[in-house]
């Protein structure tokens, strides 16, 4: 287990309803870019289960709106590399508001041209407290990208492609049996340095 130097951590709190939010996270960005390390950028904002009380305007002002502004502002300050969390089945055309939003936002971050962009579309967070336990169970049963996959093996992918992938360009999908696979292939990877 790596633990990160404590002197190089910190805890920043910014307003994301504030008008300079774009530019306040780009100012940030260039912060640790000029610190001379690799720098990705990861946005897992979401609701969770609550989002069926948000109105589709609150849920776009969140998923779009928000995680927009903090692409375009770490995209300002040179970072290549973007992880979005977005969701299986991501369709900006879809009758379903969730499915619909996720692939909105989808579509919003393309245009911010990061050079590399990978994104997760995850089936049923196990897990996960948003996660309401009976949907957990009916994911066991769902087979495919719509069935379960555990919170922690999300952020082993998130590592996954930042450490393995960070040279590469253009779009990259992750659903469910993705993840785990660039979990599997790190995996490997970290045991045939180990062995050298």
């Amino acid at each position: 287990m790596v633990i990160a130097d404590p002197a190089r951590q910190r805890n920043v709190v910014m307003d994301t309803g504030a008008v300079d939010f774009e530019v306040r996270v780009a100012d940030l960005a260039r912060e640790v870019v000029a610190g001379g390390d690799r720098v990705s950028a990861v946005s897992c904002v979401g609701v969770g289960s609550g989002s069926l009380q948000w109105t589709e305007e609150q849920l776009k002002q969140l998923e779009i709106g928000v995680v927009s502004a903090f692409a375009r502002g770490v995209r300002q300050a040179g970072v290549a590399q973007f992880c979005l969390l977005s969701a299986v089945g991501a369709n900006a055309g879809s009758w379903i508001k969730y499915v619909r939003i996720m692939g909105s936002k989808e579509a919003a971050i393309h245009p911010v041209n990061f050079p590399r962009l990978a994104i997760f579309r995850p089936g049923i967070i196990a897990g996960n407290a948003h996660t309401p336990r009976w949907v957990g169970w009916l994911g066991k049963l769902l087979p495919g990208p719509g069935g379960n996959i555990e919170q922690r093996d999300i952020g082993k992918a998130f590592v996954a492609e930042i450490a393995k992938k960070v040279a590469e360009t253009g779009v990259a999908f992750y659903d469910n049996q993705g993840m785990r696979k660039s979990i599997a292939d790190l995996t490997d990877h970290l045991f045939a340095v180990k062995r050298d």
